[in-house]
């Protein structure tokens, strides 16, 4: 399996650089603070792709929020999406809260809107989204996210929280597999 994933890094297509990507959410975390500053929302990391994404924002973020995570999958180390599983929904109450969602990429959209579909009946009071990463895809996705960092076109991605069979999120960039 290491010489797998080995060659993948070694062949893929450096989409944007660590820097890039930093500036993207440096951007981003102008944009929350713009929109969320006097919200005190409830920051929920959508594990496991965007906790890197959560981890770098959250240190931008210089206003008063809690945070807690949601694990919902519809990938379990494959590379092509299931049926949504849900494996930890927040300990913190979501009632009468502003929720800003943190998910590492916008694909097809569905574990998004269902994530927001689900703080939505637990009672938020509103609920925001922010996506490191944004596929441009063909095909109407059933939610849009709030903010967005960085857009690319429809490969398969890893790095900075975004895997390739359970491996590489913790590459400095965001990655493509050669076509």
């Amino acid at each position: 399996m290491i010489e797998e994933i080995e060659a993948v890094l070694a062949s893929a297509d450096c989409l944007y650089t660590e820097e890039q990507v930093e500036r993207a959410i440096s951007r981003l975390a102008e944009e929350i603070s713009e929109k969320l500053k006097r919200e005190n929302p409830l920051v929920l990391c959508l594990m496991n792709g965007a906790v890197i994404f959560t981890g770098k924002l959250l240190t931008q973020l210089d206003f008063p929020l809690q945070v807690d995570y949601i694990h919902a999958s519809r990938y379990q180390g494959k590379t092509v999406g299931d049926v949504l599983e849900w494996i930890h929904t927040p300990g913190i109450d979501i009632e009468n809260r502003a929720v800003l969602i943190l998910d590492d990429i916008l694909d097809e959209g569905i574990t998004l809107d269902e994530t927001m579909k689900f703080c939505r009946s637990k009672g938020a009071k509103s609920v925001y989204s922010a996506v490191l990463v944004e596929k441009e895809l063909e095909v109407e996705k059933p939610c849009r996210a709030d903010f967005v960092g960085l857009l690319t076109g429809n490969r398969y991605l890893f790095g900075y929280g975004l895997d390739y069979k359970h491996y590489l999120r913790n590459a400095a960039g965001i990655y493509a597999l050669r076509e």
